[in-house]
């Protein structure tokens, strides 16, 4: 065994009282800094008699002297370290591990094994609610890409699915733990760093992972605040203050992090202020060095690291994959609402049955987030299903991460940009979300970001006049915005986005609201034929107060596309003549909408889709009136000639008849059913051999398919063929859109007159010329 004393060389206390001088230091201040309640050791160490040999690095190290250098010469440097591979030495350092592990469990118990979420009121287990993370080896904003490859992603697809399989591979978090084992862990605010780092402790504690190890979980913020009055910190000390309580002492801390046995979490390198960050930087750096054998990791926001550790793997935790999601979802229900089994798979199939639908794509994008996840999870547990006003839970959702995050966590961050009120942050990030949004940009780089910023402060009084200085300015705030908050992300090298498509949505409507007169608004309804800004428009309606001048201008936006196309005009001309003709008493509007997908040719995507139809008249889902139902008939009865081939005639020639099988339908018109009787009479029989059949369409299907849609047109004025070019199509796509876009928008509305209402609703899919002489 090595020595257990050790004692300086007669330079080496020469050199310990210049150093003793130049810090200033009393023997009682030394010896509170290096954690004793007696100054005796530190008389013996100036004196040059022998010291306790931890107590002898531990003052070399307060004083800033290598141990090595003043060590009195007969202690060679093999006594300076204790011998580790002698059998008994190792049995000795197991068993050590073995009493602090078993004395210190209830205490990383008490630590490590519940959570406390936002607007629950109780703690939670970590084991009712942890899911598995998965980690980048691969920094987000440390890779080489062109805005080019992030901007081709479609706004549709612009997700965090997507996005993350640009080159990011994704591994096990605890397959990263144990492939590095000294690891800086980043992610987003709200990522799930410090529950992963809980969930390691645990599962050491319990033996489900370096079992052989001792684990200590360090919250760094309180590290940073219990220490701050003090000159020299000590991490060593922290954690024997932490362990002594459990009956761990001083010189068997020491033993077993010289010899490697510890997992050592360090949570929160972001979370204390500036004051604090050099010297608890440069106390990590140190204690990581000094007992480099051990596992450490460390965990920090992603854009809040500056600093580097020697030895250590930067990795990143990855956004939640749909399963991840789900599995959360069974968690939650169970654990926060404390649903039984059957009752919670219900609701997680319901809440994930609705998460996948189209139109919730903005929310599935908020799911991939742990902490945003856990909000989408309450708003759903409490409304039953997730919001019709969408800017509700987006409003929540940025609240939170400018400002409940932190508050819950009791983190104060340094305000670099202080002069900045809640309300003019929001006010700064709404503009720097409608001028990227307005000019198609999803990705920025960091240099237009900030000149975006700088163009923003130069407003205020008290902004520098310097142009290099408001750029540091903007610089700074650009910064402190995804440090702080992870509203603004470094997707790669220089390039910024919004973290979420919604987040550039929701902020663009603000924008809108907050800027709206009749001059913006008739500027915006422009956008109408953009299908990228579809939720803007839905989110805008939502939150204006009132919104009767959007939705009107909207509806005037419309109409102008109208008078513009002179076929799209005509083809609205004969949609109000025939809606007008049939007898039903369904709303106008609803009977308008069905005939004009009714009249598309069969292979446009709108043929026939009845959606928005019904979404006008609820009642065209059940029994059809007589006009309606044979009209439909007749499409589809056309639809199936056209459809047919002589080599498929023998095999469909009941299809044809069974179509055109309307007797119920045609009692009250006895010229149609004639005319479609004679028609049916034209066919072969079906009894007719296959080959006969085959040459009867040849020779004859493509005029009795001609003659059966001239019967319709002349007889139900409808199946014309409108000769429209594929601008024409376009154009009338674009009309479809808009109207379906108004009549949303409408719904979305919170406030709106009566009056607007029933003039929208009553004029779909009206011509002005028409709604003029009408109305």
């Amino acid at each position: 065994m090595a020595k257990r004393s050790l004692k300086a060389s007669a330079e080496g206390i020469r050199r310990a009282k210049q150093a003793f001088k130049r810090k200033k230091l009393t023997q009682k201040s030394l010896a509170g800094e290096v954690g004793l309640d007696t100054r005796q050791p530190i008389w013996k160490f100036f004196t040059g008699q022998p010291v306790d040999r931890q107590v002898f690095h531990e003052i070399c190290r307060v004083l800033g002297i290598n141990s090595q250098e003043i060590v009195e010469n007969s202690t060679t440097e093999n006594e300076l370290i204790s011998v580790e591979n002698t059998p008994e030495n190792s049995a000795y350092i197991d068993s050590l591990v073995q009493k602090a592990r078993s004395a210190h469990q209830e205490k990383i118990q008490a630590q490590c094994g519940s959570l406390h979420l936002l607007d629950i009121s109780r703690p939670i287990g970590l084991d009712d609610l942890y899911v598995e993370v998965n980690i980048f080896e691969e920094i987000t904003n440390q890779r080489w890409l062109e805005i080019s490859e992030l901007q081709s992603l479609h706004p549709n697809e612009f997700n965090s699915f997507r996005y993350n399989q640009i080159h990011q591979q994704r591994i096990n978090g605890l397959e990263a733990v144990s492939k590095y084992p000294k690891l800086l862990l980043l992610g987003k605010p709200g990522s799930g760093k410090t529950t992963f780092l809980q969930s390691i402790a645990l599962r050491c504690a319990r033996r489900d992972f370096q079992c052989d190890s001792l684990p200590i979980f360090i919250n760094l913020k309180n590290f940073a605040e219990d220490t701050s009055n003090n000159n020299q910190i000590s991490l060593f000390n922290y954690i024997n203050q932490e362990l002594s309580d459990c009956g761990v002492s001083k010189s068997e801390l020491a033993a077993i992090l010289l010899h490697g046995k510890a997992l050592v979490l360090l949570d929160g390198l972001d979370e204390f202020t500036n004051t604090d960050s050099d010297k608890v930087f440069r106390e990590i750096r140190s204690f990581s060095e000094k007992y480099y054998k051990n596992r450490i990791i460390i965990t920090c926001r992603l854009a809040a690291y500056q600093y580097k550790f020697k030895g250590f793997t930067e990795v990143e935790i990855a956004d939640f994959t749909l399963l991840q999601i789900r599995v959360f979802i069974d968690k939650w229900f169970v654990a926060v609402v404390k649903n039984s089994l059957p009752d919670a798979r219900a609701k997680a199939d319901n809440f994930m049955q609705k998460l996948e639908l189209p139109e919730n794509r903005q929310i599935l994008e908020l799911a991939t987030i742990p902490i945003l996840l856990n909000l989408t999870c309450l708003v759903f547990q409490f409304l039953g299903d997730f919001p019709t006003l969408r800017s509700e839970l987006y409003k929540q959702a940025l609240e939170l991460l400018l400002v409940r995050w932190d508050e819950a966590r009791g983190v104060k961050r340094d305000e670099v940009y202080r002069n900045l009120s809640l309300l003019h942050k929001i006010k700064l990030l709404s503009y720097l979300a409608a001028t990227t949004f307005t000019q198609g940009d999803y990705f920025f780089s960091d240099n237009k970001i900030q000149q975006l910023i700088a163009d923003y402060l130069g407003q205020f009084p008290h902004t520098p006049v310097d142009i290099e200085a408001l750029q540091l300015d903007s610089g700074a705030v650009l910064k402190a915005i995804e440090a702080q908050h992870g509203l603004l992300i470094e997707q790669a090298r220089g390039i910024y986005s919004f973290s979420h498509l919604m987040f550039q949505e929701y902020l663009t409507a603000r924008e809108i609201i907050a800027n709206a007169n009749s001059q913006t608004l008739l500027k915006f309804v422009t956008q109408m034929g953009e299908k990228r800004w579809r939720e803007v428009f839905l989110l805008t309606a939502g939150m204006m107060q009132p919104a009767d001048e959007l939705l009107l201008l909207m509806k005037q936006q419309i109409n102008t596309l109208a008078n513009s196309v002179p076929k799209l005009y005509e083809f609205l001309i004969w949609l109000e003549h025939k809606s007008s003709s049939v007898s039903a008493s369904y709303k106008p509007a609803s009977i308008r909408a069905f005939y004009f997908t009714l009249n598309l040719p069969i292979d446009h995507p709108l043929a026939n889709n009845q959606t928005l139809a019904v979404s006008l008249d609820r009642r065209l889902t059940g029994k059809l009136a007589v006009d309606l139902a044979l009209d439909l008939a007749l499409v589809h009865a056309l639809g199936v000639s056209l459809k047919m081939s002589d080599n498929i005639f023998c095999q469909r020639l009941s299809a044809i008849a069974l179509a055109l099988d309307l007797q119920d339908l045609l009692q009250d018109y006895p010229s149609l059913k004639k005319s479609l009787q004679q028609l049916q009479s034209e066919l072969p029989s079906p009894y007719t051999d296959k080959i006969a059949l085959k040459e009867w369409w040849q020779a004859n299907g493509q005029n009795w398919t001609l003659e059966l849609q001239n019967l319709i047109v002349s007889d139900r004025q409808i199946c014309q063929d409108w000769q429209f070019n594929e601008k024409e199509w376009q154009l009338l796509q674009q009309y479809w859109d808009a109207n379906k876009l108004l009549l949303d928008c409408l719904n979305h509305a919170s406030d709106v007159t009566n009056s607007t209402i029933k003039s929208l609703e009553r004029t779909l899919f009206l011509v002005e010329s028409i709604v003029l002489a009408k109305y």
